[in-house]
């Protein structure tokens, strides 16, 4: 059977330290966030989303795991966060960017409460992949484009391999049905 999408493997192609401090924009219930916590349990977590139901099973599961170092913040990543500028080390965009109308809002949202030499991890949905949403989705060369323009740099993963032909600089399989890209402010 093929894996969906495995936030453990994916968050391997990131130079985490335990100490970082890292936003998740659209967390949802936490399916990245409970796993980044126990990799950065000397730093922090913020999981950052516009709906309240998902932020509160999030609060459970993070309880019930142990696990003391997230926070929920309920707010609208494309109308700005309360974060402070250069805040971060890592900012996780997965699955959102398809959903969210101004991606170069969100991305230059994310790279202003990065550290310099911050990273944003973007995983998202492949244009061609049979399966995710019907409309909307947003391919790696588009989020590159506005990567660029905003002055980030598209950098490569830890354990870089390109998953087939066609796969473009700094891009990786996130998933069969999803791309990674990482992003240097």
């Amino acid at each position: 059977m093929t894996e969906f999408l495995n936030p453990e493997k994916v968050l391997k192609q990131l130079k985490l330290r335990e100490d970082m401090i890292a936003a998740d924009f659209g967390c949802g219930s936490g399916s990245w966030v409970l796993p980044l916590a126990r990799k950065l349990d000397g730093g922090k977590v913020y999981a950052i989303d516009i709906l309240e139901e998902p932020l509160s099973a999030l609060r459970a599961k993070a309880k019930l795991a142990k696990i003391e170092n997230v926070e929920t913040i309920k707010l609208d990543v494309e109308k700005g966060t309360s974060l402070l500028e250069g805040s971060c080390d890592l900012v996780l965009m997965t699955n959102l960017l398809f959903e969210v109308e101004d991606k170069k809002k969100v991305l230059e949202e994310g790279k202003r409460i990065l550290k310099k030499g911050g990273r944003i991890l973007v995983v998202d949905w492949k244009k061609e992949a049979a399966l995710g949403p019907k409309e909307g989705k947003v391919s790696p060369e588009e989020i590159k484009e506005i990567a660029t323009e905003i002055g980030l740099k598209i950098e490569k993963p830890a354990s870089y391999r390109p998953a087939r032909s066609g796969t473009g600089a700094g891009e990786f399989e996130a998933s069969p049905y999803h791309y990674g890209l990482i992003l240097l402010k």
